[in-house]
């Protein structure tokens, strides 16, 4: 498989898992222009490989993601020309987070340092969200009078309405034990070997389970809520008959009787 050569992300591919580190370092990975575009080309990518099964970010240097480049956002503000880059800019962040979500593959988030802003949001798309206990999350924007526009509904779908308010209104600011009590992160670890061991073990989960049948499942339960029950549960139905006959399906089924692993968990 042939990585893409991106400015702002580092990549490698690792037995169906790529790897790919946020690396603006000096700016805690706060994501620039062209962060947002590489992150949302990064999801296409992944989708359109088969054999990338997980897709894991997280930050370099010690921090996963300070939220937007405020330099940007300066230079936007001061932009000649006409429409309205500001909101085109903004609009960027939701449809990147939007794409990263619905990838084939099972997306990993590794945070650690600053968790902020547009790395808040990222947290709150991934499949599986791990933290190190000193984790520094929160909501800054309104504390530099704007709002987290594109991130506010992504933080709803996760951790639910009220406390979403709270802390959209309080700019919350909270480690890696409060992000798990709230339902951000599904584990906080306490140091760098536990994260690394999480990590790899969730990893292993997701190499035990059939690509498509992963990818099958992750799209139906982001339909939950947006589509009408009945139809959500026919469309379902059909999937399953399709996976039942299909080839992972017949060797998911021959694997269970035979008592070994799957071909894909080998």
């Amino acid at each position: 498989m042939q990585l893409p050569d991106y400015e702002t992300l580092t990549l490698a591919a690792d037995n169906g898992v790529l790897h790919a580190t946020l690396n603006c370092p000096e700016a805690r990975n706060a994501m620039n222009v062209a962060m947002v575009r590489e992150l949302t080309e990064l999801a296409g990518f992944a989708n359109d490989q088969a054999a990338v099964r997980a897709l894991v970010i997280r930050g370099a240097a010690g921090n996963f993601c300070a939220g937007g480049d405020i330099k940007d956002m300066a230079r936007i503000r001061q932009a000649d020309g006409s429409g309205d880059p500001a909101a085109d800019y903004n609009r960027g962040f939701g449809t990147m987070l939007t794409a990263l979500s619905r990838t084939r593959a099972a997306v990993v988030a590794v945070l650690e340092g600053a968790v902020l802003g547009g790395g808040f949001g990222l947290a709150c798309i991934s499949d599986v969200a791990i933290a190190h206990k000193d984790a520094k999350f929160g909501l800054p924007e309104t504390g530099l009078g704007l709002p987290p526009a594109q991130i506010a509904p992504f933080v709803v779908a996760r951790i639910g309405l009220t406390q979403a308010r709270r802390l959209g209104v309080c700019g919350g600011r909270f480690d890696g034990e409060e992000a798990r009590r709230l339902g951000l992160v599904h584990f906080c670890e306490p140091d760098d070997a536990a994260l690394a061991s999480r990590l790899d073990e969730t990893l292993g989960q997701i190499r035990r389970c059939a690509p498509n049948a992963n990818a099958i499942t992750k799209a139906l339960m982001l339909r939950v809520g947006n589509e009408e029950l009945e139809p959500l549960l026919d469309d379902a139905a059909r999937q399953f008959s399709e996976c039942v006959r299909s080839d992972e399906g017949k060797e998911g089924t021959a694997a269970f009787i035979e008592k070994r692993l799957p071909g894909w968990a080998e």
